[in-house]
């Protein structure tokens, strides 16, 4: 069995989840990134996606987030999200408005801020693809 490791992850109004956990699957900048205990020391930007997290003592999570980054170092891994929410907790409304926002980025964007805006648009579509939202 693998070995835990302490993981929070945290946005602006609360403490999502703080426990111990086997693995954490984050959607960083450069691609989905898989967090194990003694996981190299590394922070990354992290994209619209879904985090996995596969509790110590049994069960999964899947928590929807937009934006952040996560820190890995010798204490655990810290995520600090703009947004983020238990994927149950994510509505089909809510992703709406968030898919309308980006869309509406993208329609207003030019040169380099178009193609940033048009990737926020896909990683958000590909959360309602995998919620089936």
């Amino acid at each position: 069995m693998a070995e835990s490791f302490p993981f929070e992850l945290v946005s602006p109004e609360r403490l999502v989840l703080s426990e111990d956990v086997v693995e954490v699957v984050i959607p960083a900048s450069d691609g989905q990134m898989t967090v194990m205990k003694d996981h190299a020391p590394t922070m990354t930007t992290v994209k619209p996606g879904l985090v996995l997290v596969k509790r110590a003592e049994g069960g999964e999570d899947t928590i929807f987030v937009d934006g952040g980054f996560a820190d890995i170092n010798d204490n655990g891994l810290s995520l600090l999200a703009e947004v983020a929410m238990l994927a149950n907790e994510l509505d089909s409304e809510t992703l709406a408005a968030r898919l309308k926002n980006a869309q509406e980025a993208v329609d207003v964007a030019e040169g380099d801020a178009k193609d940033i805006a048009n990737l926020r648009l896909s990683d958000l579509e590909h959360v309602k693809q995998s919620l089936s939202l």
